[in-house]
């Protein structure tokens, strides 16, 4: 019986994704098939991929695809879309029929997040295995978060990491530590673990939760992949304003070094997150904090870039 992505519910060999995206290089070494979760225990301000927060499927509307046919008004038995309606869509009424999906013509309307079994992921990947073999890539597990849906990448991993792939996971680091562990950690060649903002209030403020358990889990994991020669790179997104001051990059800095970790990444900042948010249908995670939707100069990352230079850190 075929998994192929559907409408559903998750359980352990299905999970909720909204993107599957081959042959790409910015997730990873060499070249790699990433899948991207819905779901995540934060909330930041910024979040590159606004899409992947929330853990149900949810209705994207591209304003400049659509043609203003009327389709989609007329056929909603909700009564749901609304052109008055500064997102359009309305999600306390909207209950994903798929009726303006699928009749829309311009495609204006589309689906954010399927379930994906087991089988079919296996498949897509399989078919990128000279392409691994040959570049050094592998798959990496994105999100929103991957932990949340634990069993799952459990019974993924195990499946294809005997293929000899090169396995990667890219986490916030709010997770159960016990049961990743146990279900994740063996199966894994690298982790991609985000430190955005040491201080626990401002973290609350600007990602939603505090960083205790994040904290407390990388130190863990330092030990572990250490003893155990698995890569941990630890990555420091840059925000205007709010990550990429002088004051937290430094305290990152001083306290991965106090830890003994000298290998870092920063992520310069990329502010096309807010027209994300508007096909999606939500406003700023925060309304009294403007988080900037420009780039940041190559002088500005350089400028961030010389505090961990200064810490030893490269």
């Amino acid at each position: 019986m075929s998994t192929a992505p559907q409408i559903g519910t998750h359980t352990s060999d299905k999970a909720l994704i909204f993107e599957v995206k081959g042959n790409s290089l910015d997730d990873g070494p060499g070249i790699r098939t990433v899948i991207f979760f819905k779901g995540c225990p934060l909330n930041c301000v910024w979040c590159h991929n606004p899409e992947g927060k929330s853990k149900k499927p949810e209705i994207s509307f591209d304003k400049n695809e659509c043609i203003m046919c009327g389709t989609c008004l007329e056929i909603c038995p909700e009564g749901a879309l609304d052109r008055e309606n500064p997102f359009y869509i309305d999600p306390a009424r909207c209950t994903l029929c798929m009726k303006c999906i699928d009749k829309c013509p311009s495609s204006a309307l589309s689906l954010v997040g399927m379930y994906w079994g087991i089988d079919d992921l296996v498949a897509v990947i399989e078919k990128d295995l000279p392409f691994f073999k040959n570049s050094g890539g592998g798959v990496t597990l994105s999100g929103g978060e991957p932990t949340m849906h634990m069993d799952f990448i459990s019974l993924l991993l195990r499946r294809i990491r005997p293929l000899g792939i090169n396995t990667l996971i890219e986490t916030c680091g709010l997770f159960d530590l016990r049961h990743f562990m146990d279900k994740v950690y063996p199966w894994l060649s690298t982790i991609y673990f985000d430190i955005k903002i040491l201080d626990e209030p401002a973290h609350r403020k600007y990602c939603g939760a505090s960083n205790r358990e994040i904290l407390h889990n990388l130190e863990y994991l330092h030990r572990s992949c250490e003893k155990d020669g698995i890569e941990l790179l630890i990555r420091i997104p840059l925000i205007p304003e709010i990550t990429a001051t002088r004051e937290n990059l430094a305290s990152i800095a001083r306290y991965l070094k106090d830890l003994g970790i000298l290998e870092i990444d920063i992520l310069p900042y990329n502010p096309l997150w807010p027209e994300k948010c508007d096909k999606i249908g939500i406003g700023p995670c925060s309304d009294d904090d403007m988080v900037s939707v420009q780039w940041m100069s190559h002088e500005e990352i350089e400028r961030c870039r010389a505090v961990f230079d200064g810490f030893n850190l490269r």
